[in-house]
């Protein structure tokens, strides 16, 4: 029995040690089947990956274009507050002070010169037209007179060409052939201001107009690039900038001299000597001498009224240029088709009392607010005789203004604006100048109705003159 349970137990020892080792084949065959497997490679869905690559591709777009939108509307901002730039300091022209007339003005230089050979029948106060006259009468000239005369006007125009430039307008085009054709059309100008960023000359606005490139010359041949801050259509002026950084230090302080705006509102203007410069015959840095001889005419324009200076100087039915008075002082802007039909070839200017405050807002880059309205004053006459109103008198309504929209008529008398009360056009002007486009008023007319007048308002929203 022993024995056959050792036996048994081999038996049994043995079984189990061919199991293991029959398990340990399979596993090495498993092993070896793994290991001569192939790995294959997932197919390429196409369809997918072009969408993916299209998602990619527009998520870079979009995020380029808000990099770049952020980047505009942020870099001026953190450029002003890191390096905060200063604004163009604003232009103001004096307002005219009460100017003698041209024989008082003789008049004081003669005391003045004489005071110690001549006296005065009334000391201390301006001599009589008798005096002057007395004394002109014991003046002889001679030839050496004449030259020192036209010597020292001659010094003077090289003085007053300081203030004065050429401006050029280049304008570029194609014709049938698309061969390139460049035009440049020239007027002159007259240094007015600096607002501590760029120089402002003022010029004729019908050469820059069309203008790609505006060129500015000098007195002295120097040049430089300029662009149009703002025009004023009824004059047809313009006000043009050359950056400041952009000139010589040295040649600004040198070379060129700022032009004073005096006045036109002279008491017997009549007969003041003026010199014109820029084109008075028609060509750039021609000149003429002359006076005043009249300045009773006036020009009315969109909203305002402007007093015409007529000469005695023959020049250039296309004259341009300034009229400058003997004290160095800028008094009218020649303009040209304002004389009379006899009088074609004479030249004839703009005041500039009339013309500083719409200088003043060119210069500042303001746009001219519109109403559309022609007038006149009410004269003590039109009162006391007919009736009408003091105020500003409505001679024409323009076409499709706002005036016109709103209900005014001719034969309106204004006599108010907003708070203000009118009491002549100048003072309408004075107030529609202070005014901007998109801004509203109440304007107060009295409007004739069975022989009297009657107060009526309306409400305006002012626009700009196109």
């Amino acid at each position: 029995e022993k024995a056959g349970v050792s036996v048994g137990s081999r038996g049994g020892i043995f079984m189990a040690d061919s199991q293991e080792n029959k398990q340990k084949e399979q596993n090495d065959v498993s092993e070896k089947n793994f290991m001569i497997e192939k790995i294959k490679e997932r197919p390429v869905n196409k369809k997918k990956l072009l969408r993916r690559t299209l998602i990619t591709v527009s998520m870079a777009v979009i995020f380029g274009l808000v990099a770049c939108f952020t980047f505009l509307v942020l870099e001026p901002v953190i450029s002003n507050w890191l390096y905060p730039e200063e604004e163009p300091q604003v232009v103001v022209f004096p307002e005219d002070q009460d100017e003698m007339s041209p024989e008082q003005m003789l008049a004081e230089n003669m005391q003045q010169e004489n005071q110690n050979s001549q006296s005065s029948s009334v000391p201390g106060e301006v001599m009589e037209q008798e005096q002057i006259r007395e004394l002109l009468s014991g003046i002889i000239l001679d030839l050496d007179n004449y030259k020192q005369i036209y010597s020292a006007l001659a010094q003077y125009v090289a003085e007053m060409n300081r203030s004065m430039v050429t401006v050029t307008g280049v304008s570029s085009g194609v014709d049938w052939f698309n061969n390139v054709n460049e035009s440049k059309n020239q007027s002159s100008g007259v240094i007015i201001a600096q607002n501590g960023k760029q120089l402002l000359i003022l010029t004729d606005y019908s050469p820059v107009k069309q203008a790609d490139d505006i060129i500015v010359t000098f007195n002295d041949g120097t040049q430089a690039d300029a662009s149009l801050k703002e025009k004023d259509e009824t004059t047809g002026l313009a006000v043009i900038a050359i950056e400041l950084d952009t000139l010589n230090e040295d040649f600004l302080k040198n070379d060129i001299t700022i032009a004073t705006l005096g006045s036109s509102n002279i008491k017997d203007i009549a007969g003041l000597p003026v010199v014109a410069l820029g084109r008075p015959m028609g060509t750039n840095g021609s000149l003429g001498y002359g006076i005043i001889t009249s300045s009773a005419s006036e020009s009315a324009a969109s909203d305002t009224t402007y007093r015409i200076l007529q000469t005695n100087i023959v020049g250039s039915q296309n004259a341009g240029g300034v009229l400058f008075n003997l004290q160095g002082q800028v008094i009218g802007i020649i303009t040209n088709g304002k004389s009379a039909t006899d009088m074609k070839n004479m030249v004839c200017a703009y005041g500039i009392t009339e013309l500083k405050r719409h200088i003043e807002k060119m210069s500042n880059g303001e746009k001219f607010a519109y109403l559309g309205l022609k007038g006149v004053d009410v004269t003590e006459e039109a009162n006391s005789e007919l009736g009408v109103p003091y105020g500003a008198y409505i001679k024409e309504v323009e076409m499709d203004s706002p005036a016109m929209l709103a209900g005014i008529q001719q034969g309106d008398v204004i006599t108010g604006f907003g708070e203000r009360v009118i009491i002549s056009f100048d003072e309408y002007t004075n107030s529609l100048l202070s005014m901007k486009p998109g801004d509203s008023v109440e304007l107060t007319i009295m409007r004739q109705s069975q022989q009297e007048y009657k107060e009526m308002k309306f409400d305006i929203t002012l626009t700009v003159l196109k």
